[in-house]
């Protein structure tokens, strides 16, 4: 493998966005606490506080960014095992991944929604997904960051595609995925709190000791199959989740 990476056999693609003030954080309703921007602090720049070194500090939510979420981060996976990012076996951030192209129906709808019917025709045409892989959702919503259409927030709240129940029981307990990785800010649709069974997506992934990846970029780049995931976050004590650098590899000449 480092051979091949040496070589350019294997490229390297960045996934993650730049983390900074400027990128947006989810939104809840008023009466909820808030998630925090990220914030940085000189502490010296090669200045009377510090000549020859520069560093900053720097302080956010958890779930700020490109960001990991934990079990432990929804009341579903509160008693999971082993459910907090300091816990979580280390094998679990290296895995491979399965790309599902969304981007012509999110064109068409902002409030696109993947059942169970759209995996099952996807799997028609482009084959079984396999156990133990990243579902990663190509929305193209990654083309919105710095606009006020990445968050998409109206009247009604927010407005961005995403997975309903169904979807996710498929891909959990039938296709044994390790985790749903999307564009957007969420890995629940904008308006999936009206759902008939509200936030599907992190309530069933997390209830089943799975993971989360938010506000990835450059999924374009992936083939379908192939990419193996790298997606390691910080090791809080009892965190509930981590922004973080997530990076794939992959074939530079797929088969």
């Amino acid at each position: 493998m480092v051979a091949e990476l040496a070589s350019g056999a294997i490229r390297v693609v960045d996934l993650t966005n730049v983390l900074s003030s400027d990128f947006p954080v989810i939104v809840l309703p008023s009466e909820y606490g808030q998630c925090e921007p990220f914030r940085m602090e000189t502490v010296s720049r090669y200045d009377g506080n510090g000549p020859a070194w520069y560093w900053n500090n720097i302080s956010m939510n958890e779930h700020t960014g490109t960001h990991f979420d934990a079990p432990a981060h929804w009341v579903t996976g509160r008693d999971i095992a082993n459910g907090t990012v300091d816990a979580i076996p280390p094998e679990d951030f290296i895995h491979p991944a399965v790309v599902i192209d969304i981007a012509e129906e999110a064109a068409a709808d902002e409030d696109f929604i993947v059942t169970r019917a759209f995996l099952e025709e996807w799997e028609a045409q482009n084959g079984r997904i396999e156990p133990r892989h990243w579902i990663l959702l190509r929305s193209n919503w990654a083309k919105r960051v710095g606009t006020l259409s990445y968050l998409n927030l109206k009247d009604d709240g927010a407005h961005s595609p995403g997975p309903d129940a169904g979807a996710m029981r498929f891909l959990v307990n039938e296709r044994d995925c390790i985790g749903l990785g999307v564009e957007t800010v969420g890995t629940d649709a904008g308006q999936a709190s009206l759902f008939d069974e509200p936030l599907p997506a992190h309530s069933i992934l997390h209830g089943n000791g799975r993971y989360g990846l938010q506000c990835l970029t450059n999924l374009d780049e992936l083939p379908t199959r192939g990419a193996v995931i790298v997606a390691s976050p910080l090791k809080i004590k009892g965190g509930s989740g981590s922004p973080l650098r997530v990076i794939a590899m992959v074939p530079s000449h797929p088969d």
